[in-house]
């Protein structure tokens, strides 16, 4: 018998559809193909406002219909979790990705407002009857995963919408509390120099706009209050040690005021989670196998 290498025995250890899986099959092995429905992709602009947004649809394969997941990026999306994306649809689940309004490239002006109300045309276009029917997506199975900056937008979106089924934040930035410390020269400083260098992708806005549109809204941005109207529907937050994580213990903890089955987990990692991809779409795949059990 020839020995088994170390891949080899990773896959097998993997191999299983069990509780005690390593990691999850669907983040480091590819699902058997539907021949007759294979998996693909789909790039369209969908309107929204003034502009619009350059969007992508992952379509598991298979009649379906399938489980949706509509994944926000943050400000202003130079990590676009597109990793988490393709784990997601080996999962067996659709995935919508965009860029809000006046991002990379997408028609018209960027800002928090607007990407907000971007969140909610994403949703509403998955409700759409003819938009399920074409990617065949199950009305009952759709949920929201954000990270940073769509996090918040991402509760946003999904604490107006009662037809949510659950909610993914990675490291959320709670805007109200940037908004707060403009109050101050230091959190004046701070924030323009964060913002500064992530402005060369967004269009219409600047450090200015973006610190009177906070300060003029801040209530508007509390993501606490968002978290909080979602509800008792199933929740996780997962924070970074070395980005925001200390954010994310206290959303998690207003979560948890109101139902207390959230998950709440923080990872020793930077803000991207750079050392720690494979272990965020573990996490993900996981509790959205729990939204959506896969089809056996």
């Amino acid at each position: 018998m020839r020995k088994m290498t170390a891949l080899a025995a990773l896959l097998l250890t993997v191999s299983h559809a069990q509780a005690k899986e390593a990691v999850h099959r669907a983040v480091i092995s590819d699902p058997m193909a539907d021949k007759s429905i294979p998996a693909d992709m789909s790039a369209f602009v969908l309107p929204a406002g003034d502009g619009a947004m350059n969007a992508v649809m992952y379509r598991a394969s298979g009649r379906g219909p399938h489980p949706t997941l509509l994944l926000l990026h943050g400000f202003p999306g130079n990590e676009q979790n597109l990793d988490l994306a393709q784990a997601a649809r080996r999962g067996g689940w659709n995935v919508l990705t965009l860029h809000y309004r006046g991002s990379w490239g997408s028609p018209g002006r960027f800002s928090l407002t607007n990407a907000a109300q971007d969140a909610h045309t994403a949703l509403a276009f998955l409700h759409d009857p003819v938009t399920q029917a074409k990617y065949r997506i199950d009305p009952k199975a759709i949920a929201v995963a954000g990270h940073s900056m769509g996090g918040f937008m991402a509760a946003d979106a999904a604490a107006d919408d009662p037809a949510v089924a659950g909610l993914f934040l990675i490291d959320p930035w709670d805007i109200s509390e940037t908004a707060a410390s403009l109050a101050t020269q230091e959190g004046q400083v701070a924030w323009a120099a964060e913002a500064t260098g992530d402005l060369p992708p967004l269009a219409g806005t600047s450090v200015e706009a973006l610190s009177q549109e906070m300060t003029a809204n801040a209530a508007r941005f509390d993501l606490s209050a968002r978290v909080i109207a979602f509800g008792q529907r199933p929740f996780s937050i997962v924070g970074a040690e070395r980005g925001i994580g200390a954010t994310a213990r206290r959303i998690g903890g207003a979560a948890q005021s109101v139902w207390p089955a959230a998950q709440v987990q923080v990872m020793p990692t930077d803000h991207s989670f750079s050392d720690h991809r494979i272990a965020l779409a573990d996490l993900l795949v996981r509790w959205l196998d729990g939204i959506s059990p896969p089809i056996p």
